[in-house]
């Protein structure tokens, strides 16, 4: 018994320390969580901020954040002004850690809001652009961590291969959509990337971010704006009250198409990983909207 108390009081020691000499990461959000996860693997300690089925847009930042920043030595964000809140953040705790943006190199679409131009900030929607996501994260942790870059540049590759069989699957169903059915509700304007890439119009009672509610009036043009294009689904989000969608459905007569998940993965399920999330939304708009 004594032998295995003190075998006991060695080994816990070094199992601390295996945790301690991980490469400690922050990220701003469950889907860059996951990503970022695929290519650290076994050799990083992450710590995420807005965790599934919470929205980033409305995030209010807590102690425990500041002290993940703190002992970080590698944040990574989205970027394109998706999470000012971190931007503050950053600058109040004078973190020394590398701040990583994920989206760097993405061509962004602006839309205009309150008479200003701004980024869409939900770039991953768009696989070619989640391959970049890929790519500044793989260089970031192999500039941080040199001594594990083989495995961060092989769970990388492998994790890559899983997006370009998605990449094939996504344009071989959107093409297969009848041209009919291709303008779609969701809650907010979060899967433009997405219809850009595929010749699918989404339209949304709110903009790019949640925080602003739409007026009556809004509503009201939507409403019939689908009216008259003849939209045939409108689709809910895992971020979102649905009662003002469920809503513009009833008085519009589109009926509900089913959930998409924007920004932030499930809790569990099919669509709690980043690829899980893609598939899952894939599949629900084309069960939707893949008959005349």
């Amino acid at each position: 018994m004594r032998a295995l108390l003190v075998l006991f009081s060695v080994l816990l020691p070094l199992s601390f320390a295996t945790a301690q000499d991980k490469l400690q990461v922050v990220t701003s959000f469950s889907i860059l969580a996951d990503i970022t996860q695929q290519v650290g693997g076994e050799h990083i300690q992450l710590s995420n901020m807005v965790g599934p089925d919470a929205d980033a847009h409305t995030y209010e930042p807590s102690p425990d954040d500041a002290k993940a920043l703190l002992k970080a030595r590698v944040i990574i964000k989205n970027g394109l002004g998706f999470e000012p809140w971190l931007d503050r953040l950053i600058t109040s705790t004078e973190t020394q850690a590398t701040v990583v943006n994920a989206s760097k190199g993405v061509i962004a679409r602006t839309l205009e809001e309150g008479g200003d131009k701004i980024p869409d900030p939900h770039a991953w929607h768009n696989l070619a652009n989640a391959e970049i996501y890929v790519s500044n994260i793989t260089q970031a942790l192999i500039t941080a961590d040199p001594a594990n870059k083989a495995d961060y540049q092989h769970n990388s590759q492998a994790y890559l291969q899983k997006i370009y069989r998605l990449l094939a699957e996504a344009k071989a169903k959107f093409a297969a959509l009848p041209a009919g059915n291709r303008r779609i509700v969701t809650s907010h304007d979060a899967f433009g990337y997405l219809g850009q890439a595929y010749g699918i119009d989404f339209m949304a009672p709110q903009g790019l971010s949640t925080e602003r509610d739409p007026s009556a009036a809004e509503v009201a043009a939507l409403i019939t704006q689908i009216r008259q294009a003849h939209v045939k689904a409108v689709f809910m989000e895992n971020i979102k009250d649905a009662r003002l969608l469920k809503q513009i459905a009833e008085e519009s007569g589109a009926h509900i198409g089913g959930t998409l998940y924007s920004d932030a993965l499930a809790a569990n399920g099919p669509a709690s990983t980043f690829t899980g999330l893609f598939e899952y939304n894939l599949n629900t708009l084309y069960d939707a909207l893949g008959t005349p």
